[in-house]
């Protein structure tokens, strides 16, 4: 594994407008981690890597590269890009391990952090680095948000978020597990207890629905929730899932590994939304895929399609005449979600919009004095590595903040 990294570290080309770092959303300085690498400093590379992304060994393995920093690779006009993932992955999990902050001084300020997904992660790291005390209320029984239950374990093992996990106590992050913000506990309580400011990253958990007959029958599913935990679902041999993005192929490389022989994924359209090495995986571990076709009803014994022509001007439209029914013991529905509004509807002054996402300005900060917001349940289902990003951002909006009650 090294000797092949470092053979592909050795391909970077170096170049001096580094647009694998353009096509990065959090700007990852590939050019540079290459070369300290490659001069035998790996601690300062991870270090590099881990300052710019705090979730960089995360993103490494789940990131759309093909489409990011690969496929902005110079190299890949001949479709044969330096495979970053692989060198930023190395080093990230090399370097993991060592991180030590030394000794944190406190500055007597405490912040909350609701939900302990990629976002959340990402803020309670950077505000505990600067001295804050920081809990984490988790609504699950453990951390990690999407990472650990909406993401297979073939595609980001479990360990990787017990490392975080780990890595956050020992910064005296203290976690509250199975805690909904909302319920028995509200916004206004932690203002009482003391808390400075809240960030919100309870991320998108609402399945969104396809409002057709048969929704509710008791061999239909939602893929978030089927991500959740896999293991307590009865699919039977085959499986429909409507709709095309990377959860849908997770759901069904999924499905296959728990006992499905047959897997069948639908789509609107033939430019399917998953990422292209998604589809090739999910092709490769034998899904089959119907594309052109919209779902109008699910049975007992299987999902009613119907065909789609395109009128030339790129909009879809039912043929009439043309449904029929596609087999299978169950169907999953995969067609993105929303949030969940406990928090929202216990909380004056929080406003959202039209889709119950939260409403921020650039800094994150949302309509209610005090109160942050990132990550999913603000831009909607989106990639981590932007979530990151953008939480970085607001990491320092809420460090101004505080400091700003302070002064």
């Amino acid at each position: 594994m090294a000797f092949n990294v470092i053979n592909e570290a050795r391909r970077c080309l170096n170049c001096k407008k580094p647009m694998c770092r353009q096509g990065c959303p959090i700007s990852t300085p590939v050019p540079d981690v290459i070369r300290t690498f490659l001069s035998g400093d790996i601690n300062e590379a991870g270090h590099m890597l881990f300052e710019n992304n705090p979730l960089s060994i995360v993103c490494s393995l789940i990131c759309n590269h093909e489409n990011q920093c690969e496929g902005h690779c110079v190299l890949n006009k001949k479709n044969m890009p330096v495979h970053f993932s692989s060198i930023e992955n190395y080093i990230s999990d090399n370097y993991f391990d060592k991180l030590d902050f030394g000794e944190i001084k406190k500055n007597g300020m405490r912040a909350a952090i609701i939900g302990g997904g990629p976002a959340g992660i990402t803020i309670a790291i950077i505000l505990a680095r600067r001295g804050y005390d920081i809990t984490i209320f988790e609504s699950r029984e453990k951390i990690g948000g999407v990472l650990r239950y909406g993401i297979p374990e073939f595609r980001l093992p479990k360990e990787i978020i017990e490392r975080y996990k780990r890595l956050l106590l020992s910064m005296g992050i203290k976690i509250r597990p199975n805690t909904s913000i909302g319920t028995t506990i509200t916004i206004d309580d932690m203002f009482r207890d003391g808390y400075k400011s809240i960030f919100i990253g309870t991320g998108v958990w609402k399945p969104n629905t396809l409002h057709i007959k048969g929704e509710t029958l008791g061999n239909v599913h939602f893929a978030i929730n089927y991500l959740t935990n896999p293991d307590v679902y009865t699919l039977g041999d085959s499986l429909n899932i409507i709709g095309a993005g990377n959860s849908a192929m997770d759901v069904a490389r999924t499905a296959l590994r728990h006992g499905c022989k047959s897997v069948t994924v639908f789509s609107r359209s033939d430019h399917l939304a998953a990422s292209p090495v998604e589809v090739d995986y999910a092709k490769i571990d034998g899904v089959k895929f119907v594309v052109h076709v919209e779902p109008v009803e699910i049975t007992d014994e299987g999902t009613i399609f119907v065909d789609l022509e395109c009128d030339g001007h790129g909009f879809l439209s039912p043929i009439k005449g043309t449904e029929r029914l596609y087999p299978a013991t169950s169907t999953i529905i995969a067609i993105s979600q929303g949030p969940r509004d406990q928090i929202v509807s216990t909380t004056s002054g929080l406003d959202v919009n039209d889709r119950g996402l939260l409403v921020t300005n650039t800094y994150g900060e949302t309509t209610r004095d005090g109160i942050f917001a990132s990550g999913d349940v603000v831009r909607g289902a989106r990639t981590v590595v932007e979530a990151v990003n953008y939480s970085k951002q607001v990491a320092d909006a809420m460090d101004e903040y505080m400091r700003g009650l302070k002064d």
